[in-house]
């Protein structure tokens, strides 16, 4: 497995990571371990959780849940130190989270405090803010820019007294590095700006969507991430499994996500299952398997660091590793971008 620096942390990373946002819903403790179990045989040492999670669906009986399912296999194993672990601060809107409260310079120590005595560990390797006070881009909110809801002073001074909070941390030795998730390009700018300013941890890395269904990220994201030498944690690589073609022609697996969440978070359309035909075509043209074929090619891009995804059944797990080291030739990358160009946002 090629390992890869997360930004400028001195932290190596796996290409590949765990996510384990199913981890209490759709993936039970037993099955999650034999997961991470799995994926370290295969040379995978990166994991990713959040304080919300799991999802699908997302309550307040299950919230911690996945955080305490891997506290629980790092206790048991004993291998804290063969895995990065990466969870996240959750932002407004969950009432069950801190009665829906925004990150604020109050809520970081106590959010910190709660997933470490989750994860069963004395510190957190990469500890992201979900998404941010301004709100996001993501999860089909970028069709209409609304800046009534936003105002430079009071985010600034946000990040200032977050930064002063997260260095505590960083001191204390609660986390070793801090990333952001679901973020824009002014909103990243921002915080690396304002950590040279007044000090702080420096911002390694976001966390956003991205994948060929999704890639809002090739553009300002991208051209920052290169120059500012931040790097991208992919998630929805495979666009929460369209793009393995198991939703082709209406299909709807036994215990799919598709059960749960019929949308799939917004990300059915009309023009979704046209454009996943054009990409599962040029992998039949060139022998490729559709899955592996989507990872690799967000790991192939030049801002990506580490590919986030997730299985929900062990035999998922297996098929995907098997796509280990495979990089695509330049006919297929060409034949991608031409699907791209047909089918730039699908959704």
């Amino acid at each position: 497995m090629k390992m890869n620096p997360l930004g400028r942390t001195g932290i190596k990373v796996s290409e590949l990571c765990i996510g384990t946002m199913t981890f209490g819903t759709q993936t039970d403790e037993g099955e999650s371990h034999a997961q991470i179990d799995m994926a370290l045989n295969y040379g995978i040492n990166f994991l990713d959780t959040a304080e919300m999670y799991p999802v699908n669906p997302i309550s307040s009986q299950t919230q911690g849940d996945s955080e305490v399912i891997v506290g629980n296999w790092i206790a048991s194993s004993g291998r804290r130190n063969d895995v990065v672990v990466a969870t996240k601060h959750s932002g407004a809107g969950l009432r069950h989270i801190r009665d829906g409260a925004p990150i604020t310079a109050c809520s970081i120590s106590e959010a910190i405090e709660g997933s470490l005595k989750r994860l069963k560990t004395d510190y957190i390797d990469l500890y992201q803010f979900h998404w941010p006070n301004r709100g996001s881009y993501m999860f089909r909110q970028n069709w209409r820019f609304d800046p009534s809801k936003q105002d430079t002073t009071s985010t600034l001074s946000h990040m200032e007294d977050a930064l002063e909070v997260l260095q505590r941390e960083v001191d204390r030795g609660h986390i070793r590095a801090f990333g952001l998730s679901n973020e824009s390009a002014w909103g990243t700018s921002q915080w690396l700006r304002m950590a040279q300013a007044v000090g702080g941890p420096r911002v390694a890395s976001v966390q956003n969507e991205y994948s060929l269904l999704c890639r809002l990220y090739d553009t300002d994201m991208a051209e920052m991430s290169v120059h500012e030498d931040l790097i991208l944690l992919a998630f929805s690589p495979l666009a929460t499994g369209l793009l393995t073609g198991k939703y082709q022609g209406g299909a709807v697996p036994e215990g799919s996500r598709k059960l749960l969440q019929e949308t799939l978070g917004g990300r059915v359309t009309p023009r979704v299952f046209e454009a996943v035909e054009g990409y599962l075509s040029i992998a039949r043209r060139h022998g490729l398997d559709p899955v592996h074929m989507a990872l690799a090619f967000t790991l192939q891009r030049p801002f990506i660091c580490s590919s986030i995804f997730g299985a929900t059944r062990l035999d998922q797990l297996e098929h995907i590793l098997k796509m280990d080291g495979l990089r695509l030739s330049d006919a297929v990358l060409d034949e991608i971008d031409q699907v791209h160009i047909q089918y730039p946002m699908p959704f």
